[in-house]
C-alpha cells in the first residue's frame, strides 16, 4: 500500500469512527432508562348487597346497605359443622323428618347459619308434611336470593341467603294462602332465635 492509498484508508476509517461515535450519541442508553412501571392489577370492588336485619326487639330494620360475606372455603369448614358445610356451603339436602326444626311449634326468628342474617320467622311457618321446615313467606324479599337451579335433571329455584350465598333450600308454588309458595329449607343451615316469653309447647304453625 502506498502512502496516497494509507491516506485514504484513514480517512475512511476515521469516518466510519464518527458515525458510531455519532449513532451511539443519539441511541437511547438501555441500561441506565428507568424501567417502566408493571400496572398493578387493582382488586374488583367489594360486592355489596341491600337487606334488612333485625332490632333488639325483633323488628324489621330499614333496608341497609352492606357488603357481602365472602370467605374461603378453608374458613367457612372451620365456622360451620361438617354437616352445615355439606348444605350451605355444598349445596346439599338433610333426610326428610331429621332437621331439628321440622317440628319447632315455637315463635321466633330463623336466621342464616353462616351469616346471622334473618330470614324466615315463625308466624310464616306452616306443616307441609313434607319432612323440612316450611314457610309461605320470608321475614322480608331483601333477604332471599333466588338461582335457577338445574341439577338432579329438574328444574327447580334455589333459596340462598343474600348476603352469604349459603344453600337453604328450594321454594315451590304448591303453599297455603296468601302466596301460594312453600320455601323448603334445611333445619342445619338456620339458627333460630325464640322471642321474649315464647311458651316451649306453643302452637303457632298454620
Amino acid at each position: 500500500m502506498n502512502r496516497g492509498d494509507a491516506g485514504k484508508f484513514a480517512l475512511v476509517l476515521g469516518a466510519v469512527g464518527l458515525s458510531c461515535v455519532l449513532w451511539l450519541r443519539a441511541a437511547p442508553d438501555t441500561e441506565l432508562a428507568p424501567a417502566k412501571a408493571v400496572p398493578v392489577a387493582t382488586p374488583p370492588p367489594a360486592e355489596f348487597v341491600q337487606v334488612r336485619e333485625t332490632d333488639a326487639q325483633g323488628k324489621l330494620t330499614e333496608v341497609k346497605t352492606m357488603q357481602k360475606v365472602v370467605k374461603t372455603d378453608a374458613d367457612w369448614r372451620k365456622l360451620l359443622t361438617p354437616e352445615q358445610y355439606k348444605i350451605a356451603r355444598g349445596k346439599g339436602t338433610e333426610p326428610a323428618f331429621c332437621g331439628r326444626f321440622v317440628d319447632n311449634h315455637m315463635d321466633g326468628v330463623y336466621s342464616c347459619v353462616c351469616c346471622g342474617l334473618p330470614l324466615f320467622e315463625s308466624t310464616a311457618k306452616f306443616d307441609s308434611g313434607t319432612g323440612w321446615p316450611s314457610f309461605f313467606r320470608p321475614i322480608c324479599e331483601e333477604n332471599i336470593a333466588e338461582h335457577v337451579d338445574r341439577s338432579h335433571g329438574m328444574r327447580r329455584t334455589e333459596i340462598l341467603c343474600a348476603r352469604c350465598d349459603a344453600h337453604l333450600g328450594h321454594v315451590f308454588d304448591d303453599g297455603p294462602k296468601p302466596t301460594r309458595l312453600r320455601y323448603c329449607l334445611n333445619s342445619a343451615v338456620l339458627v333460630f332465635s325464640p322471642k321474649a316469653g315464647a311458651a316451649e309447647n306453643s302452637k303457632s304453625e298454620h
